[in-house]
């Protein structure tokens, strides 16, 4: 069982609260059993109080990293009894979005040496449930420059959307779809 307390000995406050939201992306997208957390499959929604005490991580931290995260990865329920991870999960939820019409252009960020690849195949969702688009390009520039040197490649989601393709867009903005196929990729 991972033990946070383990991560954030020696750190200092902003290095404290990255870290934390690391380790929550982790319990809440991918790994909740990892401390013996239950997400609810209808919304992927995790008992904040169930949370913090697996992780000793006060409601005081969690609501500074759940307001301070720059990609507002997490959000509370309206009475804060519950919390989320927004999108990202490779863990079988139904997180309730529903279909939304795009707009005509999406952007994807990858690294260059990720184009032979999505040339061929596309922008497959990999282990999660969706692929992730961006409405702008800084925000793709930004996400392709995690792997190595950014490439935002555009996506004619009109078409897409024309051609039957479903799209959601999560509570912090980024558009989801199950596989972009690379006849729509500009």
């Amino acid at each position: 069982m991972i033990k946070l307390k383990d991560i954030m000995e020696g750190k200092d406050e902003s290095h404290k609260l990255m870290k934390i939201s690391k380790f929550l992306s982790y319990v809440l997208r991918h790994k909740p059993e990892s401390i013996g957390l239950t997400l609810d499959p209808n919304g992927g929604w995790a008992d904040v109080k169930e949370l913090l005490r697996l992780s000793n991580i006060t409601m005081d931290t969690l609501q500074t990293v759940v307001r301070t995260n720059n990609k507002k990865r997490f959000e509370f329920n309206a009475g804060r009894s519950k919390i989320r991870a927004s999108q990202g999960h490779s863990v079988g939820i139904d997180l309730g979005y529903s279909p939304s019409q795009p707009p005509s252009k999406l952007y994807h960020g990858t690294a260059k040496q990720n184009l032979d690849s999505i040339r061929a195949t596309g922008i497959n969702k990999g282990t999660r449930q969706h692929a992730h688009l961006s409405a702008d390009i800084q925000t793709a520039m930004k996400v392709g420059s995690r792997w190595g040197d950014p490439v935002a490649l555009e996506i004619d989601a009109e078409k897409m959307a024309a051609d039957g393709h479903t799209f959601f867009i999560s509570t912090n903005g980024v558009w989801l779809t199950d596989h972009v196929p690379p006849e729509y990729i500009v």
